[in-house]
């Protein structure tokens, strides 16, 4: 047998040579092509994957998809399975809160028996205990999955109430050493003797809902400001109040770290007669695809059909599975525009865990606690805080009403969707 030519193909498609009437090299590179271009294709989605995230990649339009579709459920916490959603703080309050408590790891909390589950009902019991010393030990509940959307339902028998009381049930990234860079938004959060629901939105610069939220998107009303000291001469200024509609923190014209805030317009949506009622449901939908932020509250006999079948049907299989649908329910109480056009950017909002606390007197539920609790006062009147601190150390007989009872909690998020 001779030998191959110089130009005889080696490999398929490939020589060493020509044959000259062309180069068939040239022939190869025009096979592999296509396979160049998908491999090329491929390492760019890759690349601007790891780059900006999944969905951010979708949703600018790269891929045409943006999670705009049907919810799923991402997380059903419940029963004897909740806690493993959770870690415990063990510390201090924050300064920012400054609560007169102290939350305690998850053995300690077992141990005073501050969370337990009702066998009977499977109900989640989170409460808190006296010290000699006078700050009470007490829980906080970080979760740990991150969320830069969702839709949050808080089904609850019982909510911590009462004078000098401050519990919350909240979204944050308050870890990250820059709060409230990516913000805060509270859904729930009780102050002494609060009897409307208020959802709060904290920022940092440049997030205004003012002439961005329509009066017709919501039933609730702004909360207000007033009362504000002069900026020049420190005065206060008791004849002027104005809508808490700027979520900045320190947002001129309100008070410092108020946020903005729309209440419920109806009593008993918190509280000891929301107790009394024996409880309800709370949601909030944070979708920044459709730009907004939007909260409701119903008592137990008011749940939309639709959420409460997507509560029951969320132990099956999917298939089978309600999911929920808020465009069936009714006008939230709240609504805040966020996202193009509105005058407060989506990524004010990123990178948020749920969070659960039970705080007591502080920089709210303390600097109210006189104007709330009028019949408590004490020598230290000129002092609310105290007053509050005072109080507390007593250990009176109302605290025995600072407790969550939770029937759980469900996290939704979008699917993806094209778009176009």
């Amino acid at each position: 047998m001779m030998p191959p030519r110089e130009d005889t193909p080696l490999m398929n498609g490939f020589s060493f040579g020509g044959d000259g009437d062309g180069d068939d090299s040239s022939h190869f590179v025009a096979q592999r092509r296509p396979v160049v271009i998908v491999v090329a294709l491929l390492f760019t989605v890759v690349t601007l994957t790891a780059i900006y995230g999944r969905d951010r990649l979708f949703w600018n339009g790269f891929l045409k998809q943006a999670p705009t579709g049907p919810y799923m459920l991402i997380e059903r916490q419940v029963g004897d399975h909740f806690l493993s959603h959770y870690n415990f703080y063990e510390g201090a309050d924050t300064l920012g809160s400054a609560g007169y408590n102290h939350y305690v790891a998850q053995r300690r909390a077992q141990e005073l028996e501050l969370v337990q589950v009702n066998k009977t009902t499977d109900e989640v019991i989170m409460k808190s205990a006296p010290t000699a010393e006078g700050p009470r030990e007490s829980l906080r509940l970080e979760g740990k999955r991150r969320f830069k959307r969702g839709l949050f339902i808080l089904d609850v028998t019982h909510i911590p109430a009462g004078c000098g009381v401050w519990p919350a049930f909240w979204l944050s990234d308050d870890d990250n050493g820059q709060w409230p860079i990516h913000g805060e938004i509270d859904i729930v959060e009780g102050v002494n003797t609060l009897s409307t629901a208020k959802t709060a939105l904290h920022t940092s610069e440049s997030c205004s809902m003012y002439a961005h939220v329509p009066t017709w998107t919501h039933t609730g009303v702004w909360d207000r400001a007033s009362g504000i000291p002069d900026t020049w001469t420190g005065v206060l200024d008791d004849n002027t109040s104005v809508p808490a509609d700027n979520c900045w923190s320190m947002a001129a014209h309100q008070w410092g770290n108020q946020g903005c805030v729309v209440a419920e317009s109806r009593n008993d949506t918190i509280g000891e007669g929301f107790n009394r009622n024996g409880g309800g449901v709370y949601a909030l939908e944070w979708d920044p695809a459709y730009r907004y932020i939007k909260s409701w509250v119903w008592a137990q006999d008011e749940i939309p059909a639709n959420l409460k079948d997507a509560m029951t049907t969320s132990v099956i299989n999917e298939p089978e599975r309600v999911e929920p649908d808020p465009t069936t329910w009714n006008t939230p109480y709240a609504y805040f525009a966020i996202g193009k056009d509105t005058g407060c950017s989506a990524d004010h909002f990123l990178n948020h865990r749920v969070i659960f606390n039970l705080a007591f007197c502080g920089n709210v539920a303390g600097n109210r606690f006189l104007m709330d609790c009028p019949a408590l006062s004490t020598d230290d009147e000129n002092d609310p805080i105290a007053a509050c601190n005072e109080y507390i150390r007593s250990n009176p007989k109302d605290l025995e009403e600072a407790y969550w009872s939770i029937r759980g909690v469900y996290v939704y998020e979008r699917t993806m969707q094209a778009v176009r």
